[in-house]
């Protein structure tokens, strides 16, 4: 077999001496690296949630319609960050997209709903406006309780094969 066909010494030789690859052993998946797959998610989240709730409560738009195009960009931004590194490793983009949504989708969902609920439970944090405290204090405690409930969704995903376990085959 040639060389550029046997890749068994490769993974070896790459993957030696690394501590902290329990995602390679379903159900062995440490903390960190949970928390660190959710930061991941929750930088793309993060990115399109105050754009569009910026967007929206600066057009004055009704809570719905924000949270509508505050979640439609934070599926856009979480997507694209992770294709930009699939990407990045020579994945064409259909492939990209493919690994995306499978490593994404479901961490997006959970982060989202909780973000969310959590901006309309803070009492007039949506009708608030964007020069106020109480607006972008309650979008970053948003978030911060987002993070902190999605990492064990996360460390369950990962753990199974799927969330960000996906991505890893594409990290160099």
């Amino acid at each position: 077999m040639s060389a550029e066909h046997d890749h068994s010494h490769h993974e070896h030789e790459h993957h030696s001496g690394h501590a902290g690859h329990e995602h390679h052993r379903p159900g062995k998946v440490s903390w960190g690296m949970a928390a660190s797959a959710t930061l991941h998610c929750l930088t793309g989240c993060a990115i399109g949630e105050v754009l569009g709730m910026v967007i929206g409560t600066a057009l004055g738009w009704g809570n719905l319609a924000t949270i509508v195009l505050a979640v439609a960009l934070a599926f856009v931004f979480g997507y694209a960050l992770t294709m930009r590194g699939v990407l990045r490793a020579g994945v064409g983009f259909k492939q990209a997209l493919k690994v995306a949504l499978a490593a994404d989708t479901v961490s997006i969902i959970v982060m989202e709903i909780i973000d969310n609920t959590v901006m309309m439970v803070v009492p007039g944090a949506m009708e608030a406006g964007l020069g106020s405290g109480l607006f972008w204090g309650a979008l970053a405690f948003a978030l911060a309780v987002a993070f902190v409930l999605t990492t064990p969704v996360n460390k369950w995903l990962i753990g199974r094969g799927a969330g960000h376990a996906v991505v890893h085959a594409y990290h160099h």
